[in-house]
């Protein structure tokens, strides 16, 4: 089924809308949980709550792109309950580490908001990300949205896991003076 038409059954507030999310978007909504919470229990609890926090919010909101508004759900509650889950000790696997390389490129304050407008960043990010390259952006996006282990990354692409590493290297580097160019503080 069209998205379009998707959105017309959330808008209509028919329930067959869930299950013609759930066949469209299911697996790519439990891929994004599941990449953060290593969990497949905790990522099928995340996508059930996804679809509850997509019927609850069209309408009013209605999504232009539906796999995004999707992936933007499923992406923070399996954050918050990543969070939730590891507030009193930090556990090993992947997201830790993604957040410990992003780390450096985030101001000092407590606070990103804070710090700088949430719109003017996001403006930013999308700028520097339309300049890269297709593989580029598609190996920055794999680890930061997506959060694959540099592995998988390296598998998907073909390429060496030093050679993601060094890469995500050097787009992090580059980020950073794009971030430090237009005025943030990095």
């Amino acid at each position: 089924m069209e998205d379009e038409k998707i959105i017309e059954l959330y808008w209509g507030r028919d329930r067959e809308a869930i299950s013609e999310t759930d066949k469209k978007y299911g697996s790519y909504c439990m891929t994004v949980a599941n990449n953060i919470l290593h969990s497949t229990r905790d990522a099928e609890e995340c996508v059930n709550d996804t679809y509850f926090k997509t019927w609850n919010s069209i309408p009013p909101t209605r999504p232009k792109i539906l796999s995004a508004f999707l992936g933007k759900i499923t992406r923070n509650l399996a954050f918050n309950r990543y969070r939730m889950e590891n507030a009193e000790k930090r556990g090993g696997g992947e997201l830790p580490l993604i957040l410990d390389e992003l780390a450096e490129l985030v101001s000092g304050e407590d606070d990103v908001e804070s710090a700088v407008e949430l719109s003017e960043l996001k403006n930013t990010l999308n700028a520097f990300l339309k300049g890269l390259s297709q593989d580029k952006r598609s190996i920055f996006l794999r680890r930061y949205w997506y959060c694959d282990s540099v592995k998988e990354i390296a598998e998907r692409y073909a390429m060496s896991e030093a050679a993601v590493s060094m890469n995500l290297v050097r787009l992090r580097k580059r980020l950073r003076g794009f971030l430090m160019e237009r005025g943030f503080e990095v």
